[in-house]
């Protein structure tokens, strides 16, 4: 699958998914069900590709996709697999089937919804951990919080909405601190090695001197 964008395929994949259910007319719950396992078990195959063409040799991302996105400031689309990612990456496809499954007798209303919500979480979910930019790791960060949010407030328990809010303001409280974090590195990233270059790839971050 040589210059096939595999990790693409795998983010975006389950967002295409979503986006096909928009037009199913919501009364037939049955086939947006089905359909959603489909596309589901479409990624978990293709999480299975990735992994049985990793090089577990070698430490070194692979997979990897780059392109421009915002240039001036250094804000780029790359996205890459380690070891570590690889694993999240392949619990994520695998349990998200089993999601499907588990919940066809359980959630009876608001099917759509509900199945729209947790495809783009999965495309959010495997975006944050492919992304080696940091601002596109950021960017599909917070994308986990609209889908979490009405998860949670729509289909939780009892106190559903205290419990959305809750995790709302925590999760953004978080990312905040975070963001702040990135946009230090970035500023910081060049200076080792005495030019103004300024970047948010991660990589690149882990190249310049006194990085390790």
């Amino acid at each position: 699958m040589e210059g096939f964008p595999l990790l693409s395929a795998l983010v975006f994949v389950p967002l295409v998914g979503a986006l096909v259910v928009l037009f199913i007319p919501r009364t037939q719950e049955g086939f947006i069900r089905g359909w959603a396992i489909g596309v589901s078990l479409l990624v978990f195959l293709l999480s299975l590709t990735l992994w049985f063409g990793y090089d577990p040799s070698t430490a070194d991302f692979q997979y990897q996709e780059q392109y421009a996105w915002v240039p001036s400031v250094g804000i780029s689309y790359h996205l890459g697999v380690d070891g570590i990612s690889l694993l999240l990456v392949l619990l994520t496809t695998f349990l998200m089937p089993l999601t499907f499954l588990s919940t066809w007798s359980s959630i009876t209303r608001r099917v759509k919804e509900f199945t729209i919500f947790l495809l783009i979480l999965e495309t959010a979910m495997l975006g944050t951990f492919l992304s080696l930019d940091m601002f596109l790791f950021f960017t599909f960060w917070e994308l986990t919080l609209v889908p979490m949010y009405f998860l949670i407030g729509i289909w939780g328990g009892p106190r559903r909405i205290y419990a959305a809010v809750k995790f709302f303001l925590y999760t953004m409280t978080g990312s905040v601190l975070m963001l702040v974090a990135i946009i230090a590195l970035y500023f910081l990233s060049g200076s080792g090695v005495g030019n103004d270059v300024r970047t948010f790839d991660y990589v690149q971050w882990h190249q310049e001197p006194g990085a390790e």
